[in-house]
Formats: structure tokens, C-alpha cells, sequence
């Protein structure tokens, strides 16, 4: 589906400000509540959005160290293991890949013990051949689209002055909950 300047200007509100109202976007962008309202309806329909929730930190629930494991998968196997991986609570994201392995998943832990743990559980698995483990540091690059989003938005004309909040008006980008996000709350 592409996205027009309309389209780019409320993803940038909704990444700027989430916690603002369909009527106060109206507002910022000088659109009608109800053509803001279709927009994000089609947006989220298209699956340009997601569902929203809060952000929650595994850290602040006392797993603070971060892997990124590597899973090579025995061939034909990769559905079943994919399956089990679900089962493992401390797996917060597992993806498909190609590559230096069949699966990519993102493994949080108490600490290194616990994470070896983990991974060992993750050995056990039927279909699972080997693992590679690699522990993050410090994030460089926190989740983000909105350097896209407005990308974008430049490609799709957008230079309307109306779209961009004030600079006082702005928020940092939080990164979306682990279920996906959904857009803004109805109520205006």
C-alpha cells in the first residue's frame, strides 16, 4: 500500500506523540477527526500499524543481559523447532533467516549462567543441530522507524509545514511493546 504525505505525517505523530488523541492529531495536522479517523483505520488494516501496548523492559524484570542465539535447524525440521521455541519464555524473538543458520532469535537472561541455561535448553530440542550465541553490549541503535517514516514521507512529497509538530511538541520514539503496536486510542 503506499503511504502518501498524509499517511507519513500521522505515522510521525503516532511515533512522536503516542499518547496523544485522534482528535488532538486532527488538531496538529488541520484534517477533519473523522478523515484522521479512516486513515489510521486503513493504516491499520493495511498493517502499516499494529496493536499497541506499553513497552516493557525485560531488564526491569530482571533479565538485563541480551543474546542474539543462532539456531541451525536439521532440514525439514524448521516449523517443529520454530513451534518449541514458543515454549521458552526467556525467547522474546525468533525469525526465519538465511545464512549462517536457520533461525535468528533474541534471548534475554537473569545473567550468564542463566543464559547458558538457555541455550542449553535450546540444544535439547528435537531438530535443533547447533547453536551460536552472541551477547549484546550496549545498544547503539534503539528500535526505530521513524528516520523511515519520514524518508518517506519526503518521497511521497510530503512539505506540509501543518504535519510536523513544534519542536517543544515533541517526543522521543518509543519502541513499540513486544506485541505489536496498534495506533492511538479511539477516544478523542
Amino acid at each position: 500500500m503506499p503511504v502518501d504525505a498524509l499517511d507519513a505525517a500521522i505515522l510521525r505523530l503516532l511515533l512522536q506523540q503516542p499518547r496523544t488523541s485522534v482528535r488532538e492529531y486532527a488538531r496538529i495536522l488541520g484534517v477533519a477527526r473523522g478523515t484522521l479517523q479512516a486513515r489510521l483505520d486503513r493504516l491499520e488494516r493495511d498493517g502499516v500499524t499494529t496493536a499497541a501496548g506499553p513497552r516493557v523492559s525485560p531488564a526491569a524484570l530482571g533479565h538485563p543481559v541480551l543474546a542474539f542465539v543462532r539456531i541451525e535447524v536439521t532440514q525439514g525440521r524448521l516449523d517443529e523447532v520454530g513451534e518449541a521455541l514458543a515454549a521458552v519464555p526467556e525467547i522474546i524473538e525468533a525469525f526465519s533467516t538465511t545464512g549462517g543458520g536457520d533461525l535468528l532469535t533474541r534471548v534475554v537472561a537473569r545473567d550468564n549462567t542463566h543464559l547458558e541455561d538457555v541455550v542449553q535448553r535450546l540444544i535439547r530440542l528435537p531438530g535443533v543441530v547447533r547453536t551460536r550465541s552472541e551477547i549484546a553490549l550496549r545498544e547503539r541503535v534503539a528500535y526505530r522507524v521513524l528516520p523511515l517514516v519520514e524518508s518517506v514521507g519526503r518521497a511521497a512529497g510530503d512539505g506540509r509545514a501543518a504535519s510536523r509538530p513544534s519542536s517543544a511538541a515533541r517526543e522521543p520514539e518509543r519502541r513499540p511493546a513486544q506485541a505489536p503496536a496498534r495506533g492511538p486510542r479511539a477516544a478523542g
